[in-house]
């Protein structure tokens, strides 16, 4: 019985050679074999049983969301959504917790929102498409664990439910995504999400495989395999799987399989001129799919045929054609059925082809038909190739037209003598020379062989083939690819064009006019509304308003503008609560008093020179009733006044009137006392200073202070002011002391000095310090704590222009020159 077993379980046809047999290893053979015995019995029923359907690719468009749902295997490169393991929204943030792969993965290549490829941050932010990412804020974040066998739990998810997971919640050995959604207010929801919830996909490298041709793969050692594309690894790895065919690598018969391997990475060249691998692909699939569908596809789309060897071993003929080393001669063979297979009606006129292309974003495309075009589909005179594995056009036109070939060829069946062909049964083509039918003919075998012992001889089914089967030329054999259809990107809501402002005048309740705005834009769409706003730029309230356009209007009128303000103005569109991007602004100012003020009647500092964090100017105006302001300008002494570039300070003013502005802090006072040594009091002097003759002299010889108490706040900033005068030798500084003594720049030359310095705790006293051989006096001592409202340091040139309601500029007035300490 087991001799009997061994030969009937020889070999297994993929759905290259016969459909009914494809695939199914040599375990289904095994099992028909032991049908009369319990093990076969449960093998058998197995077989039959309903197995959920091979995903197709489009499947993969979206997130499936059941309790426990089958994980999933992705081998080779696939773009697939991924299964929820949780759901959960915390501070107005949704975090989708997503397995994308049941195992681990080479990594993540692309991931998609609602079909839109995004890019990311270094933090996972999604910075494109734009309106993922609204002033430079993140609203959504994708993050990913590649199924290591000790992954690294999300941290943010720990953080916002620690009641629900903690850093145990790894999901070792799962590839998963965690994207996280935050929410917006209602004006912006739609413009962040305008397909509502971001549906996720990614495309994914995925099984890590065994490949025997490399030394750094040990059978057994995950951590050394890496990612494939080849259809023969990919298969190996199928069928030595638990969820697949249960085999191990040790099953498997190395060379042949290494073999297989090398001619799937055999470099073939498309109509393009371009070289690309005979035989590479992908493929996904829940576990509990029917494995013997998921080896079909795989061996179909490689040519492969999957058998097992006298030794017990699996081995795999690889798709290429092998010169047969078994030749049958008519003296081998007792009987000869020959078909040729050339009824009208039965003759094959075409083969459509559908294939995965990963130019269309991994959906299934139509390859171009190889035969008659015009043939009906779904005929007995057509046959279709549909194979989501395959992902290269060229790759379905091969295997289209060796379709067509075994569709229209001669059948045969042959009894031979078992001496001659006792080894059919591992082979796929035998040499046939039996005239006049079959003249040195290649046979390739479609049925599992049967073996009499009581007649000694061999019965097996096959088709006849040329040796130039897989021989392809695809500059005039390969058809037009598909057209990739252009990936059309929502850009939202256009932004208006045309856009533009006019300044007009009405008049008002009291016979007074006023102005507005006039906004105008070119019509785009009925279904579209514009939001018009204006803003003012100056002035003490700058908050910008706005107004919504009537439906099919393409004019707006904005709110009165106060006159001689200087105005921005933008506009936008909105549709269905999403909105576009705002225009550039446009710059204008109302004016309603085109004549200009006159000059003032005076302009000058009140007070002398130098002023302590302030400058108090003078203004007298003339009797003129268009004067409503007046345009005070700051500008660093000697430079030429720019309006555009230096402060400017309006100020509100009445014709015929004098009044006095201050430019900085009025409160200001010198902390000094005495500070023009007017007597010989206050100070403190350390050896070597007098005070007479209205200055403060220090003789050569040795350096001690001239200081005096004052109230100093640590970390205060004060200004000061000094002169050195009568300088013959040495240097003199200003200085804080008490505490951590703090001292300014040495002065070393006579002159006016000015600058700041910063107490620190302790200081109690201000004064003077010096190098032992200075000689010469200081004078005119000055320091007060600098605030906020202090007009900056330095000499300074002041400008007063008038200005009319509208900002008409009359005259121009100064320079008046002052210093502020």
């Amino acid at each position: 019985m087991p001799a009997v077993i061994n030969l009937a379980a020889l070999i297994v046809s993929s759905l290259a050679t016969t459909v009914a047999g494809a695939n199914l290893l040599y375990l289904g053979t095994l099992g028909v074999a032991y049908a009369g015995l319990a093990y076969g019995a449960a093998l058998l029923q197995g077989l039959f049983v309903d197995k959920p359907i091979v995903p197709k690719p489009e499947d993969g468009n979206y997130n499936l969301k059941q309790s426990v749902p089958s994980v999933a295997i992705v081998l080779g490169r696939r773009k697939k959504g991924s299964d929820y393991a949780a759901l959960e929204e915390k501070g107005g943030t949704a975090y989708h917790l997503l397995i994308a792969a049941g195992h681990r993965i080479q990594g993540y290549v692309k991931h998609f929102l609602h079909d839109e490829e995004v890019t990311l941050d270094a933090e996972g932010g999604v910075l494109t498409p734009g309106h993922f990412n609204t002033d430079g804020h993140n609203f959504v974040h994708i993050k990913t664990r590649l199924g290591l066998k000790a992954e690294t739990a999300y941290a943010n998810l720990v953080t916002a439910f620690p009641g629900i997971f903690t850093n145990d919640h790894r999901g070792d050995g799962l590839a998963t995504v965690l994207v996280s959604c935050e929410s917006v207010n209602a004006d912006d929801y739609l413009g962040v999400y305008p397909n509502q919830m971001p549906q996720h996909s990614s495309v994914i490298d995925g099984a890590l495989v065994f490949d025997p041709r490399d030394p750094a793969h040990v059978a057994g050692n995950e951590d050394t395999y890496s990612f494939a594309q080849n259809i023969a690894l990919l298969r190996a790895h199928q069928i030595t799987n638990p969820w697949g065919g249960k085999l191990n690598l040790s099953d498997l018969y190395m060379p042949e399989w290494s073999h297989a391997a090398d001619v799937c990475d055999q470099p073939v060249t498309n109509r393009d001129g371009e070289t690309e691998p005979r035989y590479h692909g992908g493929i996904w699939f829940r576990a509990n799919n029917d494995q013997v569908q998921i080896g079909r596809l795989l061996d179909q789309a490689a040519e492969l045929v999957v058998y097992e060897r006298p030794d017990g071993l699996v081995g795999v003929h690889a798709g290429e054609f092998i010169e047969p080393d078994i030749r049958l001669t008519e003296d081998d063979i007792h009987r000869l059925t020959f078909k040729a297979n050339r009824s009208e009606a039965a003759t094959v006129l075409a083969v459509r082809g559908r294939f995965v292309d990963p130019e269309s974003r991994y959906n299934t495309v139509d390859a171009a038909i190889w035969g008659d075009p015009y043939v009906g589909e779904d005929t007995e005179r057509t046959r279709t190739l549909d194979n989501q594995v395959i992902e290269r056009h060229n790759h379905s036109q091969r295997l289209q037209k060796i379709t067509m070939i075994r569709a229209n060829a001669p059948r045969v069946s042959i009894l031979a003598t078992y001496q001659a062909a006792k080894n059919i049964g591992y082979r796929r083509f035998v040499r046939v020379h039996a005239p006049p039918q079959l003249n040195e003919a290649i046979v390739e075998i479609t049925s599992t062989p049967t073996f009499s012992f009581r007649n000694l001889t061999v019965e097996f089914s096959g088709i006849v083939v040329p040796e130039d089967l897989y021989m392809f030329e695809a500059a005039t054999e390969e058809g037009e690819p598909p057209t990739v259809p252009e990936v059309v990107v929502s850009t939202g809501v256009p932004v208006p064009t045309g856009f533009a402002v006019t300044l007009q005048r009405e008049v008002v309740s009291g016979g007074d006019e006023a102005s507005f705005a006039a906004a105008t834009w070119t019509h785009v769409s009925n279904g579209l509304l514009y939001e018009f706003e204006w803003q003012p730029i100056e002035g003490p309230n700058q908050t910008p308003l706005s107004t919504t356009s009537k439906p099919r209007e393409d004019q707006a009128k904005s709110g009165y503008l106060a006159d001689g303000i200087d105005y921005r103005f933008r506009l936008r569109a909105w549709s269905n609560g999403a909105k576009s991007e705002w225009t550039d602004y446009i710059f204008a100012t109302p004016i309603s008093d085109p004549v200009a003020p006159v000059a003032l009647a005076g302009f000058s500092l009140s007070g002398a020179s130098p002023q302590l964090g302030r400058a108090t100017l003078s203004f007298a105006t003339a009797n003129d009733a268009h004067l409503k302001r007046i345009a005070l300008y700051r500008v660093s002494t000697g430079v030429p006044l720019d309006k555009n570039v230096h402060t400017k300070i309006l100020i509100g003013a009445a014709p015929g009137t004098s009044f006095a502005y201050v430019d900085g802090d009025s409160t200001r006072t010198n902390l000094y006392s005495n500070s023009g040594f007017d007597t010989d009091t206050v100070w403190s002097k350390g050896a070597g200073w007098t005070i007479a003759s209205g200055k403060a002299t220090h003789a050569a010889g040795s350096a001690n202070s001239l200081v005096q108490t004052v109230a100093l706040t640590a970390g205060e900033v004060y200004r000061y002011s000094m002169t050195v005068l009568d300088l013959t030798a040495g240097s003199v500084f200003t200085r804080f002391n008490g505490g951590t003594v703090v001292n300014g720049p040495a002065r070393t030359a006579n002159g006016t000095y000015r600058g700041t310095m910063t107490a620190v705790a302790g200081n109690n006293a201000a004064g003077f310090n010096e190098s032992s051989t200075f000689a010469g006096s200081v004078d005119d001592a000055v320091l007060f704590q600098q605030t906020a409202a202090c007009a900056p340091q330095g000499v300074w040139d002041y400008y007063a222009i008038p200005l009319n309601g509208s900002g008409i500029e009359g005259p121009q007035s100064g320079p008046v020159t002052v210093t502020i300490i």
